[in-house]
C-alpha cells in the first residue's frame, strides 16, 4: 500500500507556521506532492523537511512565485522538471518522479482569475499540457498526477456553480478540457472513483465566510492512469485544520 498526499501550500514557510509539517509527519505518507511552494530551494531548510522522506523541488525562476515539490520515501529512479514547455517550464509547475512500476507528478496549473491576459496564458498552458498528457497516457506507464489544477470539473465540484459559469476555473472551455482527459484520453479522477458525495471541496476563498460555510471548490486532484487508479482504496480530504487556502487530499493505493 502506498499513501499519496497532495496539497497546495500557498507558501511553504507560511504553511509550516500553521502546523503543516507536524501534520504531514504524522501521516506516514509514502509520497507528498506540494504546489505553490513560493520559495527558492536555498530558502528551504531542515525545518521544512518531512521525516524519512527525500525532498525534490522545481521552484522556478521567479522568487516568491509558483514552485512544486515531491517528498518521497523511496529514492526515485529519475526526476524530471518541466514537460517541455518553453513558456511555462521556467515557472516551476511540473515535477515528475519515476519509481519504476509507477511515476508520481506534482503539477500546478496556472490560475486565470487575475486578468484576461492570465486566462489566455492558462489556455496556452492547457493546450501544451494536454499534448504531454496524451503522450504520458500512450506510453503505457502507470502515473499519478497530483496537484492544483485550478479547474472544477462538474457542478458538484463547487458550491456556487451557477454564479461561476463565466469565471476562471469553471469556464466551459476549461471544463471541456479536463473532461477530455477522463472521457477521451483515458485518465481517471481517482477521488470521484471512490467518493461521489457532494460538498467535497479542496479550496476556499479567504473572503467572507467561505471556509466556515464550506463555500468551496474541488480543484485539487489525483488524476491517474486506469491501472493504478483501479487500485485506489481510500480517499480523504482533511479539513480539521487549515494549513493554507487549500486542503490536503490523501489517497491510498494497493501497490508496492
Amino acid at each position: 500500500m502506498i499513501r499519496v498526499v497532495t496539497l497546495n501550500l500557498n507558501g511553504i514557510r507560511s504553511a509550516a507556521r500553521r502546523g503543516w509539517i507536524e501534520w504531514a509527519n504524522a501521516q506516514a505518507a509514502d509520497v507528498v506532492c506540494v504546489q505553490e511552494v513560493r520559495a527558492q530551494e536555498c530558502d528551504i531548510d531542515d525545518t521544512h523537511s518531512l521525516a524519512g522522506l527525500r525532498a525534490h523541488f522545481d521552484c522556478g525562476q521567479r522568487k516568491g512565485y509558483s514552485g512544486v515539490g515531491v517528498f518521497s520515501r523511496r529514492k526515485p529512479r529519475a526526476v524530471r522538471s518541466g514537460f517541455g514547455s518553453a513558456e511555462f517550464d521556467g515557472e516551476g509547475r511540473y515535477l515528475e518522479l519515476d519509481f519504476g512500476s509507477y511515476a508520481v507528478v506534482s503539477v500546478y496549473v496556472p490560475s486565470g482569475s487575475s486578468s484576461p491576459e492570465r486566462q489566455m496564458a492558462k489556455f496556452r498552458f492547457l493546450a501544451e499540457f494536454q499534448r504531454h498528457l496524451r503522450e504520458l497516457r500512450a506510453s503505457g506507464r502507470e502515473v499519478i498526477l497530483c496537484g492544483d489544477w485550478n479547474i472544477a470539473h462538474r457542478e458538484i465540484d463547487l458550491k456556487n456553480w451557477r454564479s461561476n459559469r463565466k469565471n476562471s476555473g469553471f469556464l466551459p472551455e476549461e471544463r471541456e478540457w479536463i473532461g477530455q482527459l477522463f472521457d477521451e484520453v483515458g485518465f481517471v479522477d481517482v477521488f470521484r472513483r471512490l467518493d461521489a458525495r457532494p460538498e467535497q471541496y479542496t479550496w476556499w476563498s479567504n473572503r467572507g465566510q467561505a471556509w466556515a460555510k464550506n463555500v468551496g471548490w474541488r480543484i485539487d486532484y489525483q488524476i491517474a492512469t486506469p491501472g493504478i487508479a483501479a487500485k485506489a482504496r481510500r480517499a480523504q480530504i482533511y479539513t480539521a485544520h487549515r494549513f493554507s487556502d487549500h486542503a490536503p487530499l490523501t489517497i491510498e493505493y494497493a501497490v508496492r
